[in-house]
């Protein structure tokens, strides 16, 4: 079960984002985005499937058609057919050879069937080898035809939002203590070296949110409990600049081999922590100076205002955060849904590889696969805390 997802938002998809004016409660843990919300997609063509008449005779023929070439006005336009093939079979090669695949022999056919049915294979081929595999594409600049692939790490629409106050009060538990310790090691790995945002950061997305929400309620004269909504607030802030300070505090990364070489694991909590620990140790010493933004999709400054919000940036949907239970969760969720049910699709880790002829660098999505599983069972461990201490 992916403990970081639960969420169902509407279906809108294609409007441009706007910043919401009001917050209403809701009475679910809501952690995901609709996983029907419309995304960005291949645009590959395939052939539809044609079925016999109710008429036919018996034994109908079995016919297996070339899959069709997209039209591509400037591919139509290239004069020199030769040239383009010798160019796309250069660029076929490198990426067979990139990705350790048998391409199919196409070089018989007649154009453009030949190069059709090669990009149709590569592509069929790619998505059972490739984990990551989002796209292959054919382009034509004025030197040279080549090929394009696109590797994605699929976030399935999920809110990376990682809870601090468990492990606040694990501090303040003689019998968690050592569970705290360890996981504010992790914590300052994410902080320092991944670069998950903070929610008391001024800069970060969900700043804006606590500040915008904690606004409306000191507004909110008429509400009963208002003062009590507003000690929420409080509570959200003292506990979060408590524990950024240790998280802060380089001692973290320091110490963090020698407690889990001394960590003692007792029951299923503290396997679970020690776990955790271990993932997120592996990650820092593998990629001791990536952040989880580090292959985001980079957008245009020039691109005008409704082009850049047609995409929910990573940013948004990778935290820490006070916690994820409560009114003031719930009210500030709200809004997330609302905001997001109108973006079209989410930023991405994605990487590009060009088959140009240019060296190519060596890149893969293997950090990003390995921290996002490592963010989910942070959020599924702190999000059940209590549970586990009761059992």
């Amino acid at each position: 079960m992916n403990y970081a997802t639960d969420n169902h938002i509407g279906n809108s998809a294609t409007a441009r984002a706007k910043k919401t004016k009001t917050a209403s409660r809701t009475a679910r843990r809501v952690y995901g985005l609709d996983a029907e919300n419309k995304r960005c997609r291949r645009g590959a063509e395939r052939q539809t499937k044609v079925s016999s008449c109710g008429d036919a005779t018996d034994g109908f023929l079995k016919v297996s058609f070339l899959p069709r070439l997209q039209e591509n006005k400037t591919v139509q336009a290239c004069q020199d057919i030769s040239k383009m093939e010798n160019d796309f079979y250069s660029s076929l090669d490198s990426l067979a050879e990139h990705y350790t695949i048998m391409p199919m022999a196409t070089r018989h056919f007649e154009y453009p069937y030949n190069m059709a049915l090669a990009v149709w294979d590569l592509e069929e081929k790619l998505k059972k080898s490739v984990g990551n595999f989002s796209e292959l594409r054919l382009l034509q600049d004025s030197h040279r035809t080549y090929l394009l692939s696109e590797e994605k790490y699929s976030t399935g629409t999920t809110l990376y939002y990682i809870p601090i106050e468990p492990i606040y009060q694990m501090l303040r538990e003689p019998k968690h203590k050592q569970n705290a310790h360890l996981l504010l090691s992790v914590c300052s790995y994410l902080y320092h070296i991944a670069d998950v945002p903070y929610y008391r950061q001024q800069g970060s997305y969900l700043y804006w949110l606590y500040e915008m929400h904690r606004e409306w309620t000191e507004q909110d004269e008429d509400r009963e409990e208002n003062e009590r909504y507003i000690r929420e607030f409080v509570k959200a802030e003292g506990i979060g600049d408590c524990i950024e300070k240790k998280i802060f505090n380089p001692i973290n990364l320091a110490v963090f081999e020698e407690r889990l070489k001394g960590f003692k694991s007792s029951d299923a909590f503290d396997k679970q922590c020690l776990d955790i620990g271990k993932k997120a140790f592996a990650i820092y010493t593998n990629y001791p100076n990536e952040s989880i933004f580090r292959n985001a999709p980079t957008h245009d400054e020039e691109e005008d205002e409704e082009t850049e919000n047609e995409s929910i940036g990573m940013e948004k949907y990778i935290s820490f955060i006070s916690d994820t239970k409560g009114w003031l969760y719930e009210s500030i969720e709200e809004s997330i849904n609302n905001e997001f049910n109108e973006y079209g699709a989410m930023d991405e880790p994605t990487i590009i590889k060009c088959f140009d002829g240019r060296e190519l660098t060596e890149n893969s999505l293997d950090f990003e696969s390995r921290l996002f599983k490592l963010l989910d069972d942070m959020c599924a461990l702190l999000y059940n805390y209590k549970q586990n201490e009761n059992e």
